[in-house]
């Protein structure tokens, strides 16, 4: 049964932080997209593997829910699932935690889109991709 991938561990830096002393939005994002691109390697398509396919995918929709503010000095996980496929995307759910406290931080559903690096248009998922990712949908 899939289930949910550790996929980052980081460290919250002084510089991470804003005016207001806890990590500025940009750094959800710098994260989550490392943690992003871990999740495919897990399941053995890398970027790498997926341009030799013709393929790669590109972000549509990325949403982003603020739980809990973090400071500098908090250690951060994030787990990840594929949540749901369709035709041409799917989506990615991530959860960002305090590794000590298990306390929710932060979510993110992405919609990733198949581009086809030929024609530059977005693709049905090819067959082979399709396949590995039918083994691996975790639900919401």
């Amino acid at each position: 049964m899939p289930d949910w991938t550790e996929t980052h561990r980081a460290v919250v830096h002084p510089w991470n932080c804003d005016v207001l002393g806890h990590m500025n939005v940009r750094w959800y994002a710098h994260l989550f997209d490392d943690a992003e691109f871990h999740l495919w390697s897990v399941i053995g398509l890398s970027h790498a593997t997926l341009k030799k396919s013709g393929v790669v995918t590109v972000i549509a929709n990325t949403n982003t829910d603020f739980l809990h503010e973090t400071v500098a000095g908090e250690l951060l996980t994030i787990k990840s699932a594929f949540t749901k496929l369709g035709e041409k995307s799917l989506t990615i759910s991530q959860r960002m935690t305090n590794s000590e406290t298990n306390t929710l931080i932060a979510t993110q559903n992405t919609v990733a889109v198949f581009f086809n690096m030929e024609t530059r248009k977005s693709s049905t998922i090819p067959d082979n991709i399709r396949r590995k990712l039918e083994g691996v949908i975790v639900s919401d």
